[in-house]
């Protein structure tokens, strides 16, 4: 019987389809890992903004997240939007005792469009109780600013580095350059970089999508800079080949960009 390495999802659901927790579910499947999607909040969202947010019930997850543990291993962990502290509260007990497995934390605080999508209280979890325990988290440019207190990126990252991160993907596709730079920053190793062709614009959920990607190669086995690797190349696949979903941003093709692996 055939058997996949499983990812533990949780993330916010996105209505459009365009990011979220079904962009997550897409690429870890795409990319060989069998999804355990668990809902932390749920969103009225389209591919234009995010327009409110409800979290789930903490002790809800708290459930789901046992159940799954009870039943199934858990290869790897990959959060976005978390709803509340409440909820990461629930996910910091959940891996106190599960220190081997690799956490890629999303940290979700905007749509791009503006909208909110964690209050003061849910940053201020994620970066003294999530961060510390992740393998690698993955801020856009303007989410590391918020997140480290200081527009350069390089201060940025080493203050949350400094803060307990035991690594920072620093993500430029927000940017305008013609070439998209992610940089991989750790204590005591040079930076990795690694540069992209920009496509044009900006699109739904693809950090979301790159996030997951790096997930299921770690749930893989694969080392933290092959995974980013692996998962910017199946990001940039996805974008190639987007979608044209609603009035807002295109869709990366997740779908597609396994189909033309």
């Amino acid at each position: 019987m055939n058997q996949r390495p499983h990812v533990l999802i949780l993330s916010g659901l996105d209505p459009s389809g365009g990011a979220g927790i079904q962009a997550d579910i897409q690429a870890i499947t795409a990319l060989g890992c069998h999804p355990l999607p668990v809902l932390s909040c749920l969103t009225v969202q389209d591919t234009r903004n995010v327009y409110s947010a409800e979290s789930v019930s903490p002790e809800l997850v708290r459930q789901q997240l046992e159940c799954l543990a009870q039943d199934i291993p858990i290869h790897a962990i990959k959060t976005g939007a978390l709803g509340s502290a409440a909820i990461v509260d629930v996910l910091v007990q959940f891996v106190e005792d599960k220190q081997d497995i690799p956490i890629v934390v999303d940290p979700v605080i905007k749509a791009a469009g503006g909208g909110d999508l964690a209050d003061e209280a849910l940053v201020n979890a994620m970066k003294e109780r999530l961060f510390p325990l992740a393998d690698v988290i993955t801020p856009n440019g303007v989410e590391l600013v918020q997140l480290g207190g200081i527009e350069n990126e390089r201060s940025a990252a080493e203050t949350l580095i400094a803060q307990g991160c035991p690594a920072v993907l620093t993500t430029g596709g927000h940017g305008d350059e013609s070439m998209i730079t992610n940089r991989l920053h750790r204590p005591g190793s040079p930076d990795s970089e690694w540069q992209l062709m920009r496509r044009g614009g900006e699109y739904h959920g693809s950090g979301c999508t790159l996030a997951a990607a790096i997930a299921a190669g770690r749930a893989q086995g694969l080392a933290l800079d092959m995974a980013i690797e692996q998962a910017q190349d199946y990001v940039s696949r996805a974008i190639e080949h987007a979608l044209n979903v609603g009035q807002g941003q295109p869709v990366p093709d997740r779908g597609g960009a396994a189909a033309t692996a």
